[in-house]
């Protein structure tokens, strides 16, 4: 076995753990989860997305909303953590989902939002990647989500009920 396979196999069994560990967490301290995601676009109208460390694929940026937190609150956060992201003008609320791949227990708020990028996001333990991307060459490994969400954004199909 290569040695990058190895890391490849050790990372995965890594993030497979944390991700159960922190929605265990989740069920022990909350009766339902809530968080936020964006769908970010910059003045050339290209969506910026975020490569985790601990979940395969490319995903728009978001997170969960704490306690004592507002759910714009939340979104400025996010955004500022997943991308250097501040938030021009007003985000838009486009739909709540019901994320049932996660748990029986999670929602998503999400929003359109115009972004500027006040920094390039150095890759961490958390984000491995990022990026902005025309919608026309969206890179390998988006997740079908990111593509519902954008066709529902884009008005080709009607806002599912579920993330």
């Amino acid at each position: 076995m290569s040695e990058k396979v190895g890391r490849s196999e050790k990372t995965s069994a890594w993030a497979w753990l944390f991700g159960r560990a922190l929605h265990v967490y989740f069920v022990m301290t909350r009766s339902m989860t809530l968080g936020v995601r964006a769908a970010c676009f910059d003045s050339e109208g290209r969506i910026f997305l975020v490569r985790h460390s601990y979940i395969a694929g490319w995903h728009m940026p978001g997170g969960g909303v704490e306690r004592h937190e507002t759910v714009a609150q939340a979104l400025e956060k996010e955004l500022r953590e997943e991308g250097n992201l501040v938030i021009s003008g007003e985000p838009q609320l486009f739909h709540v989902y019901f994320n049932n791949r996660i748990s029986k227990r999670d929602h998503v708020v999400f929003y359109r939002v115009e972004v500027t990028q006040t920094a390039p996001r150095m890759a961490d333990r958390e984000i491995v990647e990022t990026g902005f991307f025309p919608r026309n060459a969206l890179p390998p490994g988006t997740t079908q989500a990111t593509y519902r969400r954008l066709e529902e954004l884009e008005g080709a199909e009607r806002p599912s009920s579920y993330w």
